[in-house]
């Protein structure tokens, strides 16, 4: 599967422009930390001031707020960097949201590596592990901006907690118009007899472009895209690793706790075979370029392809 990075879109545009699609709805209210123009949510409240609420610099205030509205019936869309509106907040998503799993959509930006030149202090590599560890939660991260918009549309018409993960970077488009979210299913993008590679997110459109230049070397990869790291589609994932009895994770994020966690989890209990985890490996990230910091932790296709290459060999 091809996939054109010439061109690329912002998963923030498409959140911003889909709350402002579903704002139709009135029970929808938006909240935000002082960083409505980097999340986008400036285009909700634009359209509808008089149910955004900018928070300031309080995030445990915005989520206990925001459990609140969702206690009266309210659809509340919280939003903040991805660090900040989980690794802040970790003590008012557990007790006050998940717990009484009160309808509260947090949605985290700039998460992972990509956040770039703000470094290790804005880039959020736990969050998805915070997120996956809290009961009645749900954690979708999209790939680009089709399925983004899908997610969060999705998410308004759904009942529960979930958390949900945009990248800061612009990304290339890699569903057409007939692609469906489905909430229970892993996306198989490409079939394969040699290893099984799972992802989601940014890194996608990567590994897609990792498994062409394999093909190119005879090696026949098996590309799952994984928006839902839980509830995980553990059927999907067993299914492609009884085939090729190897699978590698790929993720912008730590290999602690996350998606590659969460395969080892499953194939641990159901199928065990290798797996090999590929993202950052407990350690902070720093400054740079994200495009510089994708190659710098091994997540652009050229390296991703010599690593998966070089795992075949063993």
């Amino acid at each position: 599967m091809l996939v054109d990075k010439s061109i690329k879109k912002s998963m923030r545009s498409a959140f911003g422009e889909s709350l402002v699609e579903i704002g139709e709805n009135p029970k929808i209210v938006v909240m935000d930390a002082d960083l409505s123009c980097s999340t986008q949510t400036q285009m909700f409240a634009k359209k509808y001031p008089e149910r955004f609420f900018d928070c300031g610099i309080a995030e445990q205030d915005m989520l206990a707020t925001a459990a609140g509205l969702a206690a009266v019936g309210k659809i509340p869309f919280v939003s903040s960097f991805a660090m900040f509106v989980t690794g802040r907040t970790y003590d008012q998503i557990r007790n006050s949201v998940c717990y009484p799993e009160f309808n509260v959509k947090i949605v985290g930006t700039h998460g992972g590596i990509t956040v770039g030149e703000d470094g290790a202090s804005h880039q959020a590599l736990e969050d998805v592990a915070l997120m996956r560890n809290i009961p009645h939660m749900t954690v979708i991260v999209p790939a680009d901006s089709r399925e983004c918009s899908q997610v969060i549309k999705y998410a308004a018409l759904h009942d529960g907690p979930m958390y949900i993960r945009v990248a800061r970077s612009n990304v290339p488009d890699v569903f057409d118009e007939n692609y469906q979210f489905n909430i229970s299913k892993a996306v198989v993008l490409e079939e394969g007899s040699d290893v099984s590679v799972f992802t989601n997110g940014e890194t996608l459109a990567e590994v897609l472009e990792a498994a062409e230049i394999l093909k190119n070397d005879g090696i026949s990869v098996e590309v799952i895209h994984v928006p839902v790291v839980k509830p995980l589609d553990m059927d999907t994932v067993i299914k492609s690793v009884k085939k090729t009895n190897l699978a590698v994770i790929v993720e912008n994020h730590s290999v602690i706790g996350g998606l590659g966690s969460a395969i080892c989890e499953t194939l641990c209990g159901y199928y065990p075979a290798k797996a090999i985890r590929i993202g950052i490996h407990d350690e902070f990230g720093q400054s740079g370029e994200a495009s510089e910091l994708l190659k710098f932790y091994g997540l652009t296709a050229e390296t991703l392809a010599k690593r998966i290459k070089s795992k075949l060999k063993d």
